[in-house]
């Protein structure tokens, strides 16, 4: 037992120490092994009362759910009752709301219907002006076309610029204000001669308008092309006015200036951008070129002219009348004052006639009460009075 098994280090193990580790080993484990069991008898048992516990709340849960489940049962019960008692008023409120709705819904397609039909016969009409619209477009394109025509020969568009130029002058003026081709002294015939009032010469107006050089201008491609049409509008243009300020302009017998008719605002336009020069000249040759709105301006200005004069003549015979009047009120007071001084005499004699006569019933009533007076002599006196008699002389 003493015999050595092991030297670990300066220690010597014998097999008495082994035995005697082994025994300590063993009761080490055995306590272990009781310490375990212990532990697990009082974790069993734990475990029991827990699931004891559990099953005891379970319990208290399966009676508290039978409970809300009884209660559950009745509130259905209940509410099946509430439902059945009123389903009748619900299908009620249903079917009147039904109803209502059907009844608006046939409302609204109703009046949508009237608004369509309205909406299309609208449209109808809008269509149909339309339609007039384009044969008015379709009427027009020939009117500017044939306008073209016209403006393309010569003769025509004379004819058109005379007829716009008389069309503004007789919408403006009266007919005693205007002459179309009146002759002159010199044997001239102006395309209009106005006459202003208080002045005996006329205002020569002439329509007749070269149209080939601003034509030509117009459709000028090239620059030389476009030199070449300007010189050829200014030497026409300024040729026609030498003409009208040499046939037109005559001392005494016409104005000192005259108008030369330009027949569309975009020529002038035209004329008063590119050919300014030509004005200038123009007018130092007091030749003055309008266009339709300037002439209509200027007719415009002899309309107030013309207004105002004729206003001067009916002021001056509105005072011969007023003076006339003046007289025969003079005599109509003369001829009241007369009337005045007759009626004043005839409320005089009136009054006197009036005095009389209240003597007349006095003494009527004095009579008709048998009241005479004492003396004969004084009644007798008072006959002979009334009858315009003296008492004396009758004695």
């Amino acid at each position: 037992m003493n015999d050595i098994v092991l030297i670990l280090g300066a220690h010597a193990l014998t097999w008495g120490h082994l035995v005697a580790g082994m025994a300590a080993s063993s009761l080490l484990l055995l306590t272990l092994v009781t310490v375990l069991l212990l532990r697990t008898r009082r974790e069993k048992a734990v475990e029991a009362a827990v699931a004891e516990e559990r099953a005891r709340e379970m319990d208290d849960k399966v009676a508290e759910l039978t409970r809300i489940q009884a209660e559950m049962t009745g509130r259905m019960r209940t509410m099946a009752e509430v439902f059945g008692s009123r389903q009748s008023d619900f299908v009620r409120v249903i079917s009147e709301r039904i109803d209502g709705l059907q009844h608006r819904v046939g409302q609204g397609l109703e009046a949508s219907t009237r608004h369509q039909s309205e909406n299309l016969s609208k449209l109808n009409e809008r269509l149909a002006v339309i339609d007039v619209a384009q044969q008015n477009l379709s009427n027009l394109t020939g009117e500017l076309v044939g306008l073209k025509d016209i403006l393309s020969n010569k003769q025509s568009r004379g004819a058109y610029g005379q007829g716009r130029m008389e069309a503004i002058i007789r919408d403006g003026l009266p007919a005693s204000a205007f002459a179309f081709q009146a002759t002159l002294s010199n044997r001239t015939r102006p395309d209009c001669l106005v006459r202003l009032p208080g002045d005996a010469r006329g205002l020569v107006i002439d329509a007749k308008f070269p149209l080939e050089g601003f034509t030509s201008f117009r459709d000028a491609k090239g620059e030389e092309a476009r030199v070449r049409a300007a010189a050829k509008v200014r030497s026409d243009m300024l040729v026609h006015v030498k003409d009208i300020a040499e046939k037109y302009l005559i001392p005494g017998e016409t104005q000192d200036i005259a108008m030369l008719f330009v027949p569309a605002e975009s020529i002038y336009a035209d004329l008063a951008e590119h050919f300014d020069d030509v004005i200038q000249k123009a007018h130092r040759a007091r030749v003055v070129i309008v266009s339709p709105s300037l002439l209509t301006l200027a007719i415009q200005v002899m309309q107030a002219l013309v207004r105002d004069a004729r206003i001067r003549e009916e002021a001056r015979v509105i005072q011969v009348e007023v003076q006339k009047l003046l007289e025969d009120v003079g005599r109509l007071d003369n001829r009241v004052a007369k009337l005045d001084a007759h009626f004043r005499q005839a409320q005089e004699d009136v009054a006197q006639i009036r005095v009389s006569t209240e003597k007349i019933t006095r003494r009527g009533e004095r009579i008709e009460t048998l009241e005479f007076e004492d003396d004969d002599a004084t009644a007798r006196a008072e006959l002979l009075r009334l009858n315009g008699r003296d008492l004396r002389i009758v004695e």
